[in-house]
């Protein structure tokens, strides 16, 4: 068991590798060029680092015709990410290391802090907000570990979240360290099936091809009718 540990920790020790799984906890599949880009490096770095990635089960491969895509390899993965990424930024600090340099790095880490995905459930100001918002209306329990009251069952199935008959290893809730509120975020299947259901609707939509969201005014209204979340904490 301590060496499996010590190979992980290994594979999250490099700069370029822990940059992949970051960009990769927007849930969906990249191409090896795209993480290249977005990392900086070379093709030749980032095929190698790729592979150690896969080969250390972190990441999964499909390939669709001549293109390789990955992604973390399963929800489980995209949790251990987040929380590691809890814990590594210094306090008052944005999401960027020591914080934005240019003010295009401002904006982009104040819009990651309102929110943003963590893999397939949401998170930021957006994240803590609807958390903290189900526990004070008696749909979730954090008091001993994150739950679902009964009410919270109803409250999913009442918006077409129909928690019953998922046929899952996931757990149907948990709480995910939020790195920029430093509190915890809903996620789990519930936490999965809420973030579907608000792009779906239309109450989120996401802020160029990052894992930025913005709440739209449609869903600043159904997210104070429903919740009691006021749309300035969301702005």
């Amino acid at each position: 068991m301590g060496a499996r540990l010590a190979a992980m920790a290994a594979l999250l020790a490099d700069e370029t590798r822990a940059a992949f799984c970051l960009a990769l906890l927007d849930g969906r599949a990249w191409t090896a060029s795209e993480l290249a880009r977005h990392a900086g490096v070379a093709a030749s770095t980032t095929s190698e680092h790729l592979g150690r990635l896969v080969e250390g089960g972190l990441l999964a491969e499909e390939r669709q015709g001549r293109h390789r895509y990955v992604r973390l390899a399963d929800p489980e993965i995209a949790h251990l990410i987040e929380d590691l990424a809890g814990h590594a930024v210094p306090a008052g600090t944005g999401p960027a290391e020591g914080g934005p340099r240019t003010l295009r790095a401002a904006s982009a880490s104040n819009a990651l802090a309102r929110g943003r995905t963590c893999y397939d459930h949401l998170a930021g100001r957006l994240g803590i907000s609807i958390t903290e918002a189900m526990t004070e209306r008696g749909l979730l329990r954090q008091d001993t570990g994150f739950a679902l009251t009964d009410e919270g069952l109803r409250w999913f199935g009442e918006q077409g979240m129909a928690l019953t008959g998922q046929r899952t290893r996931r757990p149907l809730v948990r709480g995910c360290l939020d790195w920029t509120e430093r509190r915890p975020h809903l996620a789990g299947t519930a936490g999965a099936l809420l973030c579907r259901h608000a792009f779906d609707a239309g109450w989120c939509v996401r802020i160029g091809s990052g894992r930025a969201v913005k709440v739209t005014p449609g869903g600043e209204r159904a997210l104070a009718e429903l919740l009691g979340i006021s749309p300035e904490t969301l702005r």
